[in-house]
């Protein structure tokens, strides 16, 4: 589920922008124990994001896909993995990072509820017998179906002239628990650091997320999708 004004990029590259964090807290643990022990106040970004993502069929077969997520979500997060918690939880890890030689795999756990008068809702849970190392994240997000007619201009005889979409909105918080090196660069700097990380990770994991769960709807209902939405 795409953000918006996201520039594709590979989604190995978020690996990298999340190491920048990583190796902060991986090669410097003993000094993110330390600023916790001095009561160091953590680190708090924020970021908004708001799509939609487009399906090739009426919304009541959107929602029959949707509701049944243990048969898409796990395949659809890869190369993440997603194991299940709960009724409808999962403990999702985003990737190994680490320096050193000590290594962290940084979790987050998500409910994602049963619609509710058309609106889905996916929040944060706890993930059974995990602490995570020096981070919390905040994630709520609601979906909700918009049902339209196809675009003229794309209509074929094999296309469907319904479309389903899956308009969506993401309010996500992460607080960092920094070591005290860090805290003593300059707030700003940490602030607008993390606020970009933050943002250009989640654009790209949407990116790739919305792909790959428009290609699975799409092949499980037998419904063609076209390659390039025209304009």
């Amino acid at each position: 589920m795409q953000a918006n004004s996201a520039e594709h990029q590979p989604l190995d590259a978020s690996k990298s922008i999340l190491g920048v964090t990583s190796d902060f807290i991986d090669s410097h643990s003993s000094g993110v124990e330390d600023a916790a022990r001095i009561g160091c106040e953590p680190s708090h970004f924020h970021g908004f994001f708001s799509s939609c993502m487009e399906m090739y069929a009426d919304a009541q077969t959107v929602a029959q896909y949707l509701d049944a997520h243990r048969g898409w979500f796990q395949r659809c997060a890869h190369p993440m993995t997603a194991e299940p918690v709960g009724e409808n939880g999962y403990a999702l890890t985003i990737g190994r990072f680490g320096s050193f030689g000590y290594d962290v795999e940084p979790k987050i756990g998500l409910d994602l509820l049963p619609q509710e008068q058309g609106v889905y809702r996916i929040k944060t849970i706890p993930i059974p017998d995990y602490v995570p190392p020096g981070y919390e994240v905040d994630f709520q997000a609601a979906l909700q179906l918009v049902q339209a007619e196809t675009n003229l201009a794309e209509a074929t005889s094999t296309l469907p002239s319904i479309l389903t979409q899956v308009e969506w909105e993401l309010n996500l918080t992460v607080s960092i628990q920094f070591p005290r090196f860090i805290q003593a660069l300059p707030k700003s700097l940490i602030q607008t650091t993390g606020d970009r990380l933050l943002n250009q990770i989640v654009r790209q994991v949407s990116h790739r997320l919305t792909h790959k769960v428009q290609q699975d709807f799409h092949s499980v209902m037998d419904i063609p999708f076209p390659k390039k939405r025209k304009k």
